[in-house]
Formats: C-alpha cells, sequence, structure tokens
C-alpha cells in the first residue's frame, strides 16, 4: 500500500535536524514541507513545496476521517486570524494511530507526535493525496 511506504520512507528521516526555509534539494535537514515534499518525491508523487501550497491540491478530509497518509495542515498563533492558505503555518503526516509525522521548531528535528489537545485546536484541515 502506497500509504505503508510514504510512512516507511518519513520514518527514514527520524532526527534529521529541523532548519526554517530548508532547500527541497536536501535531506540532511528539512522544514515541516520540505519533508512532506521529499517524502512523496521519493513515492512518485510530486508536491509544491510550501505547507501553503500544499493545502491547495489534494482531496479535503475530515479529522473524523483522516487515514494513513494523509497531510494535516494547522495553523499558527501568527496566522490563526487569517482566512484560505495563508491560515496554514505547518503540515504533518498522519501516520497512525493517532500520531503524526513532521518536524517542527520546539523539538528541531523530524519526530513523531500525538496528535494531543494542542494539535487539535491548531488543526485546520486534512488533505488525501494519494
Amino acid at each position: 500500500m502506497l500509504a505503508d511506504k510514504i510512512i516507511f520512507t518519513g520514518l527514514q528521516c527520524l532526527g534529521i535536524p529541523y532548519v526554517f526555509n530548508a532547500p527541497s534539494d536536501q535531506t540532511d535537514k528539512f522544514d515541516c514541507s520540505s519533508l512532506i515534499q521529499y517524502i512523496f518525491r521519493v513515492n512518485g508523487i510530486s508536491l509544491p513545496r510550501n505547507s501553503r501550497q500544499q493545502f491547495e491540491i489534494g482531496l479535503p478530509i475530515s479529522f473524523s476521517h483522516i487515514q494513513k497518509g494523509d497531510l494535516l495542515f494547522f495553523t499558527t498563533e501568527k496566522r490563526k486570524n487569517r482566512r484560505g492558505p495563508s491560515k496554514i503555518g505547518h503540515v504533518g503526516i498522519y501516520i497512525g494511530n493517532g500520531e503524526m509525522l513532521h518536524t517542527y521548531r520546539p523539538k528541531n528535528k523530524v519526530t513523531i507526535s500525538k496528535l494531543n489537545s494542542y494539535w487539535k485546536a491548531v488543526f485546520v484541515m486534512a488533505k488525501r493525496v494519494i
């Protein structure tokens, strides 16, 4: 199944450092959207470079219907009052069991996080691109 291959690829990236605006042609550092772009590219799916562009593609999915491999989009404190794609400030991949694979500044590396109350509060939408 493609979703399992995507998750497997992502798990190989655990621990790689987070760097804001990391170039998309590097695999020694990622930001949230370059990580997503890389994982999907390795598995034959071309995605745009940043999270707002990635948000504009795929089939919208509600939180209650997310499946492995879905992209999860979140807002941030700076962006929460904006509308449309400009509201998006973070992206991750749903890996099942209430967890996502992503990278972000506080953790400073590719990591797995529980979709806890914090992430649910800033969740905007999921998108299915596979």
